[in-house]
């Protein structure tokens, strides 16, 4: 929650001053934007030759989100860009806070990043914490990708956005699987 991460930072601002530490502010530092935009979005433009339809993307920070999507615009503005919440803390799609406590770590905070641009986000599509676990399990079996709950949701969001049929036929969507499972029983 928006709670959590208070605490968690004034934690990480301690440590800076008690310890010498280093705080990357993540929200803040718009580093974490100019990373996606500068890397993440020119490797997956280059990975798939230009041919993309939609990226899909949780947004926690907004880093992944925003950066990415703002590369890929500037290349192609018909690119469908989905931003994913969980269930219940879809604020960024305008909807009132819920479900503040949800199991998809990293992501739907109940808060809009400080960076947050909404002209970016051509779709929005929720996932419960049923399908993030489902989605979990199903990445570990059938494909042998072990994953956390965030990426399972972006998948179970890709998966959605290609069931809407919104896009052209046989449309090439595009997702990041930002988290291994290792810190998940």
């Amino acid at each position: 929650t928006g709670k959590d991460l208070a605490v968690a930072v004034a934690k990480a601002k301690e440590l800076v001053q008690t310890r010498s530490a280093f705080y990357v502010d993540q929200f803040n530092h718009l580093g974490s934007i100019l990373a996606h935009e500068e890397g993440t979005g020119p490797e997956i433009w280059n990975a798939v030759g230009g041919k993309i339809d939609a990226f899909v993307a949780a947004v926690g920070s907004g880093g992944t989100f925003i950066g990415t999507s703002r590369f890929l615009k500037k290349q192609n503005p018909q690119i469908v860009c989905v931003a994913v919440e969980p269930e219940g803390a879809d604020i960024l799609a305008g909807n009132p806070l819920t479900k503040p406590k949800h199991i998809i770590q990293g992501i739907g905070y109940g808060i809009i990043p400080p960076h947050w641009d909404p002209k970016l986000a051509d779709m929005f599509i929720t996932v419960s914490d049923k399908e993030a676990e489902e989605y979990r399990k199903l990445l570990a079996v059938k494909e042998g990708v072990y994953v956390g709950f965030s990426a399972a949701a972006n998948v179970c969001a890709a998966v959605k956005v290609l069931k809407k049929n919104a896009l052209i036929p046989e449309p090439n969507v595009v997702t990041i699987l930002c988290d291994t499972g290792l810190k998940y029983g």
